[in-house]
């Protein structure tokens, strides 16, 4: 009994003093804040017989790193802002701009909220997150290419098709291809 006692006082104060020392501090998530004057992006959409490239600027958002990985963030688009960088130029992003496209007079701004990040190497994620479009919401997912993650500042890029039907953006539709191919370049720092 009295050993039974004995181990019970003693289990006891190992506990009682394990609680009262200090765990480990591991970092918190950190935010880091985009550099618009450095990220963007970049599109080419196609026809059958050409194609067009431009740029939309990124407004403004945040990346949440933690232990130098990616692991949130959020974006707001600027749809009005739009260029289109080839020949086309000022005529076609009037177009864009219209109701048959972007309609920016009621829809200036697109959003990409990030709900999920899993790593496939030390710098490759798949990207989960909702995109807002012409006030319509859709999940996708890709994959980015994260090039640094660190108390330097944030850079990632990713490439990859979004299909814009998914947006009401249907104009043309047989004649423009409904895939657009998309380069997003994203920096951040503290």
């Amino acid at each position: 009994m009295k050993k039974i006692i004995l181990s019970s006082a003693f289990a006891i104060a190992t506990v009682v003093l394990f609680s009262f020392n200090n765990p480990t501090t591991t970092k918190s998530v950190e935010t880091f804040t985009v550099t618009p004057q450095k990220s963007r992006v970049d599109f080419t959409g196609s026809k059958k017989s050409d194609f067009h490239t431009g740029i939309i600027p990124i407004k403004s958002g945040t990346v949440k790193i933690d232990g130098g990985k990616l692991v949130g963030g959020s974006f707001v688009v600027d749809v009005a802002g739009m260029k289109v960088t080839d020949a086309a130029g000022d005529k076609l992003a009037g177009h864009l701009s219209s109701a048959d496209f972007f309609d920016v007079a009621k829809f200036g701004e697109a959003t990409f909220n990030i709900s999920a990040v899993k790593y496939i190497t030390a710098d490759k994620a798949t990207l989960t997150g909702s995109v807002t479009l012409k006030g319509i919401t859709n999940q996708i997912s890709f994959e980015a290419i994260i090039r640094s993650a660190d108390e330097k500042g944030f850079f990632a890029e990713a490439f990859f098709p979004i299909d814009r039907t998914l947006f009401g953006i249907n104009y043309g539709v047989g004649a423009i291809d409904t895939q657009v191919q998309l380069a997003v370049h994203i920096y951040a720092s503290k």
